[in-house]
């Protein structure tokens, strides 16, 4: 073994070291594992969520990978949260910060050991950026493995998938299906280990990621319960192991083209709103300068070709049976969508990666034809006005309705409007914000998948407009707007507000307005008074160092000008 790869182990050389070589010892490690590079493999595993129960085997898989590539490979582990158990509950203002967790978890191990590379691997929905933060900012060799996607359940011949649940709570809560229909669904909608199976926040940060360069081709589509996503968990170690020999960084791979490209394949698969937030705070960590007028400028240029939940039909194992996410960068690269350049963990280009890619099979309809999109520009889009003058996110994928104008409805809380909606208190037309839920406000930047989906599930998707400071699930669909900035919290205009006030929102002009003259917004802001920041614990920590989410709401001090 070559000197030239021990990059930091070389620290247990000399013999005053030898203190730090006997504990070493105690776990395994011989007087020729001290002449190899120490990788580690960080493992998201946990019992508390189907995403991640099945990570402690593919965390041995990549341990294998990495041995057998000629490394000394130790697994540690860090925390996840499951999103969809802490819906709708006071639970899920743990949920975001909950990725700064798990990044501040790994980069302390890597550091604090010395380790001279990482594989990490992640399931539930903050683990994927919780680990992308954490690479960006260990500066080690690192490959990211996803691990995978859930297969779909069945009820009657129909599809099922978690968001199902929500939205039947909200046909169950209409009358229009019966209580043992519901626990029916319930039943069989997660049959078994992965992340949520739709175009999800989990399935869309796996193939950003991908498109980043960051995993091995084919790795965010790879079902969980695959023999392919074990393999992919060995070759990650392998491919670590040869960045290592390449000298190959996440600084070379992580440039603003990769991000491009990452923003690119989530506009053209209908990607969760969260990737705005998500992949913003990547890029802070790398110091490569994204903002949201990169989603912008790209939403503009890319269509939506895929037919996927939660607005679609389908679900990433359907997209994985017809090629996969390499076969749709193919179709993207080929059309001039990528930059085919950038450099991967593979060792390779995007270009050199997919020219033995498969091709989308023939007769598939889960992607559309260039020449036929579900939408010709991306469903990601970019609002600003008097409502939100540092932006919001909407997503428009599946929503007939262009513009909506109607009197707001205002709560502070998501508990008083599912409570109102569940009422049949909230009508047609009318806009209904939830405030005070941003980053700092949450605290935590809570998501609102659960009165989303009971407002689809009673007819009421297009119809009424949720306007939130909080964030949506991966799995919301319907016209809604969120992240936006500046939240209430903060004295943005949302907590200005009033109930009947007329908002528009335009996702044509990419306007979202209040009819309010500006006189009457000062004399408001003037009795303004700012809720005090929470402080206790985690969420205390995390409330008073968040940035804005038009920023990514980031707690680190790279980039920052809000602080």
């Amino acid at each position: 073994m070559s000197k030239d790869l021990r990059i930091k182990s070389h620290v247990f050389d000399d013999a005053k070291r030898a203190p730090n070589r006997a504990m070493l010892r105690a776990v395994g490690v011989t007087d020729e594992d001290f002449k190899k590079p120490m990788i580690g493999i960080a493992s998201t595993w946990s019992e508390v969520t189907p995403c991640n129960v099945h990570i402690d085997d593919l965390a041995i898989s990549a341990k294998d990978g990495a041995k057998n590539a000629g490394g000394v490979p130790m697994i540690f582990n860090t925390i996840t949260v499951s999103d969809g158990i802490s819906m709708g509950t006071s639970g899920m203002r743990y949920s975001l910060p909950s990725r700064d967790v798990i990044a501040d978890s790994i980069e302390t191990v890597v550091g604090a050991e010395n380790l001279d590379a990482v594989v990490t691997i992640g399931g539930c929905d903050k683990n994927i950026p919780g680990c992308m933060i954490a690479i960006a900012r260990a500066e080690v060799p690192s490959v990211f493995v996803y691990g995978g996607t859930i297969s779909p359940g069945f009820r009657n011949g129909e599809k099922l998938d978690i968001v199902s649940v929500f939205e039947g709570v909200g046909k169950h809560n209409n009358g229009d299906i019966s209580d043992s229909e519901l626990h029916g669904i319930e039943c069989a909608a997660c049959p078994g280990a992965g992340s949520c199976g739709g175009m999800y926040t989990a399935n869309t940060m796996a193939t950003a990621v991908e498109a980043l360069g960051m995993s091995l081709p084919g790795s965010s589509s790879n079902p969980a319960e695959s023999k392919l996503k074990a393999e992919d968990c060995r070759e990650a170690g392998e491919a670590v192991y040869n960045l290592l020999e390449k000298g190959i960084y996440p600084k070379d791979i992580l440039t603003k083209k990769a991000f491009e490209n990452a923003i690119t394949v989530v506009m053209a698969l209908g990607g969760s709103t969260n990737a705005v937030l998500h992949l913003l705070a990547i890029a802070n960590a790398a110091n490569v300068d994204i903002t949201i007028d990169d989603f912008d400028r790209l939403q503009k240029e890319v269509p939506h070709l895929a037919d996927m939940k939660p607005s679609g039909k389908y679900v990433m194992e359907d997209l994985h049976n017809v090629g996969g996410v390499p076969a749709v960068m193919k179709l993207l690269l080929e059309n001039g969508y990528l930059h085919g350049d950038c450099l991967t963990v593979t060792g390779k280009t995007i270009a050199e990666n997919l020219a033995d890619a498969e091709d989308l099979a023939e007769g598939q309809d889960i992607i559309h034809p260039l020449s036929n999109p579900y939408r010709a520009t991306g469903p990601l889009v970019i609002l600003r006005g008097n409502l939100a003058p540092s932006g919001a996110v909407a997503k428009v994928s599946g929503v007939k309705v262009k513009r909506h104008t109607g009197p707001a409805r205002v709560y502070n809380t998501e508990d008083e409007a599912t409570l109102a909606v569940m009422n049949n208190e909230i009508n047609e037309g009318d806009v209904l914000v939830i405030r005070y839920v941003g980053p700092k406000g949450g605290p935590g930047m809570p998501e609102m998948l659960s009165i989303s989906a009971i407002l689809v599930g009673k007819g009421l998707g297009q119809k009424v407009a949720l306007l939130t400071d909080g964030r949506f699930s991966g799995g919301t669909h319907g016209l809604v707007v969120g992240h936006i900035a500046p939240e209430a919290q903060a004295g943005g205009p949302i907590g200005l507000l009033e109930e009947g006030d007329i908002v528009t929102i335009d996702s044509e002009v990419k306007e979202i307005t209040m009819d309010v003259p500006e006189e009457e917004l000062a004399k408001r802001r003037e009795n303004w008074v700012q809720p005090e920041l929470y402080k206790k614990g985690v969420l205390g920590k995390y409330a008073h160092n968040v940035s804005c989410s038009s920023k990514g709401a980031v707690t680190d001090y790279i980039n920052r000008d809000d602080q």
